[in-house]
């Protein structure tokens, strides 16, 4: 049962659905596994021993039923900013720490009807504020490659379950970067689709004009058939899009023949450093090797996205967050009156950075201030959006980093200018609401220890077949997430090794 963790969801629910395993007992060897290694890595909030048991044993007999399910067996980690019924629902906060969800999100729900068994709830930065995952109130996730090193943010915890092997897919949120980050960090697919094509109903909101559910996974065929599945108008949802999803997992292409793919012109790779530097020049002639025609194209206004997002993420922050006031749900502070009995459950219940985000978004949108800052944001915004259109009329894809770094050691970004700069390649996407994800590129070494990188695709509004064919074509003739995996490099185990040789080392 063991080499099925080596397996894609594609491989997993292939197998399932030919009734050579049971879903049954590959969730219970699942289950195992993560108790086996989750304590180290810390990828999990809340496993959820019963309910994937439950859910295994329905699909089992859906199967027998003669149904075929896209995702028969397939075990899912889903990030806990997303509501799944009778289960805690924290978002890494100490405010809904004791919360039980009444409701499932309808992108986990179509998860599940697609086959899938929810081995537990993962980890993420508080309210999906940050680029480390180490802004959780409730735990330490570790990236499975070092865990010294952080897993990226803030689905961290859905990166590192898939990376581990403790899941198949993992479920996300991208706000900024927060899905295509620890993709690249942990050596996984990140896939954030275009803005309204994937429900947001039962995700709780961080910047709703700017929230995104998308999976993680393994491989770029995995993508599609999860975003297959999760994909769909959904009444229950305001911003969700009516218009009708196209298969994306049937259209995975072997090469980029006749593709013009755009290099971004102020996404200059010297300030990565030289390591970082030959690793997305090396990607990119693979990416001409395999038919692709390179093309400059300019984002004028790209430098501008860090400061636009983080008015327009606070700002929508401050307002979604001002449910959370110890009245309606979560946690109350006892006092002798409703407005010190709303500051101090607020100010318990809260971690630093959800804090400056929410006085951030409030001083923005405060009188005599709004114009100034909200106003002009949504204004650079659109700016931002159309430099994307006028880059599209020359090019079909566009390519660049997805991350300024590889993964960094625990601790050593505490400032939050140096974390916010984490977000400077993902962040121009999410104003413009346009699908991109992170593929792995290559690695960088440090000392003894191989960091994994990410290049991150992204393509129009809607494009998501064209998108997905494409990685699929780079990852399949580069193949550089087997490098490191777990057969040949014991992800868990090997860490583990190296953290307890420097704890020697250093004693």
């Amino acid at each position: 049962m063991s080499e099925l963790f080596e397996r894609s969801a594609a491989e997993i629910a292939r197998e399932v659905n030919e009734r050579r395993v049971s879903a049954s007992e590959l969730t219970q060897a699942a289950l195992a596994h993560v108790r086996a290694n989750d304590g180290e890595i810390g990828a999990y909030l809340l496993v959820l021993d019963e309910l994937a048991k439950e859910t295994a044993l329905r699909v089992d007999e859906r199967i027998a039923r003669g149904e075929r399910l896209p995702l028969a067996g397939v075990p899912l980690a889903v990030k806990d900013n997303m509501c799944l019924t009778g289960t805690r629902t924290t978002c890494a906060s100490r405010i809904l720490e004791r919360w039980t969800a009444p409701y499932t999100a309808t992108a986990v729900a179509r998860m599940l009807d697609a086959g899938c068994v929810p081995i537990g709830k993962t980890n993420l930065d508080e309210f999906a504020m940050g680029s480390s995952c180490e802004n959780s109130a409730l735990g330490v996730t570790r990236n499975p490659y070092d865990l010294e090193r952080v897993p990226g943010g803030s689905s961290g915890g859905s990166a590192a379950a898939v990376a581990a092997r403790e899941a198949a897919v993992g479920m996300g949120s991208d706000t900024g970067g927060s899905i295509r980050e620890p993709g690249a960090f942990c050596n996984v697919i990140g896939f954030k689709p275009t803005y309204g094509r994937v429900s947001r109903y039962g995700l709780i909101a961080f910047a709703s004009s700017l929230d995104q559910i998308g999976p993680l996974t393994r491989t770029v065929e995995d993508a599609a058939l999860a975003y297959d599945a999760m994909a769909g108008h959904d009444p229950m949802d305001s911003t969700s899009i009516a218009r009708a999803v196209e298969p994306s997992a049937t259209t995975l292409r072997e090469d980029l023949q006749g593709l013009r793919i755009g290099i971004v012109r102020e996404f200059g790779l010297d300030p990565l450093g030289a390591a970082m530097k030959a690793v997305y020049e090396r990607a990119y002639r693979d990416l001409e090797a395999l038919g692709a025609r390179l093309v400059e194209v300019s984002l004028p206004t790209a430098d501008y996205g860090l400061a636009t997002y983080y008015l327009i993420a606070p700002a929508e922050c401050s307002s979604n967050l001002a449910r959370f006031d110890g009245v309606r749900y979560g946690l109350q502070v006892q006092a002798g009156d409703v407005a010190t009995m709303n500051s101090r459950t607020r100010a318990a219940g809260f971690g630093p950075e959800v804090k400056r985000r929410v006085l951030i978004g409030t001083y923005a949108l405060s009188s005599g201030y709004y114009d100034a800052y909200y106003v002009r944001a949504q204004k650079a915004r659109t700016l931002v959006a159309r430099d994307f259109a006028q880059a599209f009329d020359k090019c079909d894809l566009i390519a660049c980093p997805a991350t300024s770094c590889p993964p960094f050691l625990l601790g050593a970004k505490s400032d939050p200018y140096s974390m916010y700069l984490m977000d400077y390649y993902t962040i121009p996407m999410s104003l413009a609401g346009i699908p991109a994800l992170s593929v792995p590129c290559g690695w960088v070494d440090e000392g003894d220890v191989p960091l994994p990188i990410g290049l991150q695709l992204t393509a129009p509004h809607f494009a998501e077949p064209l998108l997905l064919g494409a990685a699929h074509a780079y990852e399949q003739a580069t193949q550089h997430a087997l490098r490191c995996r777990p057969e040949s490099f014991d992800c868990a185990s090997r860490a583990q090794d190296r953290l307890r040789a420097k704890s020697r080392d250093r004693r």
